[in-house]
Formats: C-alpha cells, sequence, structure tokens
C-alpha cells in the first residue's frame, strides 16, 4: 500500500462509529455509489488466503460500544449522574444525550470498561446493552 493509503486507514482507525457513518454518506453523495450495495455476495479469500485448512478465522472482537437504551423517568437523576461520571459531559449535555435513546453512551472501549460502564447504568435504572 502506498503512503497516502496507509495514513488514511490509520485516521479511520481512530474516528467514532457516527463520524465513520457520516463520512460513508459524504462519499455516497460525492462519488454517487450506494455502500450498502452487495458486491458479488461476499468475500472470497484471496489467493494464497485459505485460512488453516480451509475453515473461516474469527477474530475476537476487543473494541465493544456502550448503548444507553432507556432510562426511566424515576431514576433520571441517577443515570444523569452515572453519565457524567463516565464521560466528559456537563449537566445540560448529559440531559440532552437521553432525549433521544438508544444512542451509544461509549464507543470502542475495553470489554471491561464496557461491562463496568454497563453495570453502574443497570444500577442506576437505566437499560443498557454492549454490543
Amino acid at each position: 500500500m502506498s503512503t497516502t493509503t496507509n495514513e488514511i486507514i490509520e485516521k479511520l482507525k481512530s474516528i467514532t462509529l457516527l463520524e465513520a457513518a457520516e463520512l460513508v454518506s459524504q462519499i455516497e453523495d460525492t462519488f454517487g455509489v450506494d455502500a450498502s450495495a452487495s458486491v458479488g455476495g461476499g468475500f472470497a479469500p484471496m489467493s494464497g488466503e485459505s485460512g488453516s485448512g480451509g475453515q473461516e478465522v474469527v477474530e475476537e472482537k476487543t473494541a465493544f460500544d456502550v448503548i444507553l437504551e432507556d432510562v426511566p423517568s424515576d431514576k433520571r437523576v441517577a443515570v444523569l449522574k452515572i453519565i457524567r461520571n463516565l464521560t466528559s459531559l456537563g449537566l445540560k449535555e448529559a440531559k440532552e444525550f437521553t432525549t433521544s435513546l438508544p444512542k451509544a453512551l461509549k464507543e470502542s472501549v475495553s470489554k471491561e470498561e464496557a461491562d463496568t460502564a454497563k453495570q453502574q447504568l443497570e444500577e442506576a435504572g437505566a437499560k443498557v446493552k454492549v454490543q
């Protein structure tokens, strides 16, 4: 790969899922393409990439998103405190964050960090999922 390609790949690794979605939308608009279009029905291994004995190699997921799905109105204050502890959001931003759920509270974090955040939010009364 060229130096430019490597730089682009490194920059893509550092963006959030929201930023990536915006990038895809801009690429679609700029080049008149549809990123959801299927090409050939899937990925075939390139020559020399048969894997181990022809079996698929499944990589273990290392980055997780903590998605806040719902906050009961009677638990809102407690959940807002946890959101502020887990993020750098102020009170106003934390309140605004909870107005349009579900939404990712933390993106691309370790399994341990995601589980800790989920546990804290659930103890405060929120409905959370990690993916």
